[in-house]
């Protein structure tokens, strides 16, 4: 055969254009819902489930001894749910290379937010001004802005098609250090890190050179010196470090946390002492923040290795469908917003996990869909919503 037969399979080229538009292209436009990732879906679900069910576990106790509803924060929980849903829906409705347009009005809208935070329209909580409290609930911009520089840092780097320049590296890190500071002055020194991680993995991805890490590197150490020679951090965060590197720490002040959850999460065995078993650490309260920070204690103690290893499972799935959906992605800014979302779940799963069992120090750092809070658990639907919104548009 001559022509778009010969090239294009038994019905040929011409057959699968009309209009000189393929008709996958076509479909994928009119369709996008057709290339939903249903696995991603699933494994959010059930981590964010997961979450539901050790909240509840880590707080019930608590709540019934002060006679008040041993379900709210389970029903809290859930409701942010529904809303991290929502946000998730909304995200991945409209094709997300808009967002291009519109990062800069997002990252003005996050910087706004952060600079709320420290006037006294913030609350301040244990010291810390993190939240802008709206009466019923409370938001944390801290958290919204991991989603908020991913877009604004991949929308910048994707103008610059994998070749980025020693200036283009600078103002990348502008764009970094300026809610970075802002968020270190709330003190949140844990956020603060989750931004290094999210910068590097979008730097690497979108062409920095060997040279520019290097240089990055030798700043980075000697930024560190200047901050622990400055006296920056707060006494609570060198009480912090100073437990993790001690290794017979004082377990009646700075080393307590760290002691009661190691205990929790060693005593959990194999298949773990159940989520109903009374004299436990959990049930005890024994260990400090165990819904938020600390809430993988509860799972080690409580489902024990198994259950441990489960939830492990679903983080390694979901990091992996996001590596997948960055490389199956058709352009530079779907890629980026991929990988920044795996960046910055991976990090946060190793440090969170790794501080409860003193191989990481700890840094405040929530465990991603499952430690209790309605600004972690919508952020983190946003960013898998992000992640659909590519993987959706990736034939168009």
């Amino acid at each position: 055969m001559k022509g778009g037969y010969a090239s294009g399979g038994f019905f040929g080229e011409a057959v699968d254009r009309i209009g000189g538009e393929p008709i996958s292209s076509r479909m994928a436009r009119k369709a996008p819902i057709r290339h939903l990732d249903p696995t991603l879906l699933l494994v959010t679900l059930l981590l964010a489930a997961y979450g539901a069910v050790m909240v509840f576990s880590a707080t019930v106790t608590r709540q019934e001894e002060a006679n008040l509803d041993p379900q709210l924060f389970l029903k809290r929980q859930i409701a942010y749910l529904v809303a991290g849903v929502l946000v998730l829906l909304i995200l991945s409705s409209f094709d997300y290379r808009h967002l291009r347009t519109f990062a800069p009005f997002v990252y003005g809208a996050t910087l706004l937010g952060l600079i709320i935070v420290l006037t006294p329209l913030g609350d301040v909580q244990k010291g810390a001004a993190r939240w802008i409290n709206f009466g019923a609930f409370q938001v944390q911009p801290s958290e919204l802005a991991k989603v908020a520089v991913i877009i604004a840092l991949g929308a910048f780097f994707a103008e610059r098609k994998g070749e980025l320049r020693a200036t283009d590296v600078i103002v990348g890190l502008v764009i970094v250090i300026v809610p970075a500071v802002l968020i270190f002055v709330e003190p949140d020194l844990g956020t603060t890190m989750v931004f290094v991680a999210i910068t590097g993995a979008l730097l690497l991805v979108g062409g920095a050179k060997l040279r520019h890490f290097l240089v990055l590197g030798l700043i980075g150490v000697a930024g560190i010196g200047l901050i622990i020679q400055m006296d920056v951090l707060q006494d609570y965060q060198k009480e912090r470090i100073t437990s993790f590197l001690d290794p017979n720490p004082d377990v009646q002040s700075y080393g307590y946390n760290l002691t009661q959850s190691k205990i929790a999460i060693g005593s959990g065995g194999f298949r773990g002492k159940g989520l109903d078993s009374p004299n436990t650490q959990t049930s005890l309260d024994f260990v400090p923040e165990q819904h938020t920070d600390f809430i993988f204690t509860a799972v080690g103690e409580q489902l024990g290795f198994f259950g441990s290893a489960t939830l492990l499972a679903l983080f390694a799935f979901l990091i992996w469908r996001a590596l997948r959906i960055a490389a199956m992605s058709r352009d530079v800014f779907g890629t980026l917003l991929a990988t920044g979302a795996a960046a910055f779940w991976a990090f946060q799963l190793f440090v969170n996990v790794g501080m409860t069992m003193g191989i990481m120090p700890i840094t405040g750092v929530p465990l991603p869909f499952i430690s209790y809070g309605g600004s972690s658990l919508i952020t983190n639907f946003a960013a898998v919503g992000l992640l659909m919104n590519v993987h959706m548009r990736r034939f168009l």
